[in-house]
């Protein structure tokens, strides 16, 4: 049999020349949203690294350099670390700083996660109007709540004292709520094949449930680390020694006394993000490990 040519196909099934030789002209639909969102990320990821950028510029730069806002100084220097990292203060502060917001949020965990898995999986009067009770306590402006902390902490004798400045962040709402959240998607028959199995209630919260929560427990440790650790109001009024204070009131006071050397205070709290950014970079795997496990599940 001879082979075929283009000549044996019928007119109507023959390429055109037009069409051989176009080419396709401007993107689809989804390619221009595609692009739209690259553009919008890059924009928000510039706004968002701005501030870092001139923090650490600004670390750079030698005093009558300050004002200048241009990212890179004329004549870098690392002075101003030298400055701050020989200040024996700068250290108390420092482990201050690393002590209540690591506690703090130890017993965040410890607390919100048993009280959420208490109001998810037991069943007793009440219940939805503790639950109400402890959401409406957001609503409450922090502002509201300083003077009875402090008059709680000068009955209890916690004035300048690590619990003073601890006692009212080592529970939230906030963490409540989460983790209820998180624990209604733990399956019950879990929770009665193991009571079955003769383990009581808090080996079910600690072997069975938690576990299953890991994303939630990140997701918490980071919000209630970072919370304390950049915390104000509070240690500024709780606080009356400077060897008590936190990195944040030590750093407003450090650049009082330095007539506002705000060098000195972008380079401390330059160093004051290293111990953030290593508790995300820890932290943020179960998280990205919790959602691709959702996905899997849906």
């Amino acid at each position: 049999m001879a082979d075929a040519t283009l000549t044996d196909v019928p007119e109507a099934a023959k390429p055109s020349s037009a069409a051989l030789f176009s080419r396709p002209t401007g993107r689809g639909p989804r390619d221009n949203a595609a692009v739209i969102r690259w553009v919008l990320l890059f924009l928000g990821g510039i706004v968002m690294v701005m501030p870092i950028a001139y923090m650490i510029s600004t670390s750079l730069k030698w005093p009558h350099e300050v004002y200048n806002v241009n990212l890179i100084p004329d004549e870098p220097t690392i002075e101003n670390y030298t400055y701050v990292l020989e200040d024996g203060r700068f250290y108390w502060w420092f482990v201050n700083s690393l002590i209540i917001a690591t506690l703090t949020t130890i017993s965040n965990l410890f607390f919100d996660s048993l009280v959420g898995y208490t109001l998810c999986k037991f069943r007793f009067p009440g219940r939805t109007l503790v639950f109400i009770a402890i959401l409406s306590t957001l609503m409450i402006p922090t502002e509201m709540l300083v003077i009875p902390w402090y008059l709680m902490s000068q009955s209890l004798g916690w004035l300048d004292s690590y619990w003073g400045i601890m006692f009212p962040g080592m529970m939230t709402a906030f963490g409540v709520f989460l983790m209820k959240q998180f624990f209604e998607s733990v399956p019950d028959d879990f929770i009665e094949a193991a009571r079955i199995d003769g383990l009581n209630e808090f080996q079910i919260w600690w072997t069975v449930a938690l576990p299953l929560v890991k994303p939630a427990l990140a997701a918490l440790a980071i919000f209630v680390f970072l919370g304390n650790w950049t915390a104000f109001l509070w240690p500024l009024i709780v606080t009356n020694s400077v060897e008590l204070y936190t990195l944040p009131v030590g750093l407003s006071s450090f650049g009082d006394e330095a007539d506002v050397a705000w060098e000195l205070i972008m380079t401390g709290a330059a160093i004051s993000t290293i111990p953030t950014l290593i508790v995300f970079l820890v932290f943020q795997r179960f998280i990205i490990r919790g959602v691709v496990m959702a996905g899997l599940k849906g």
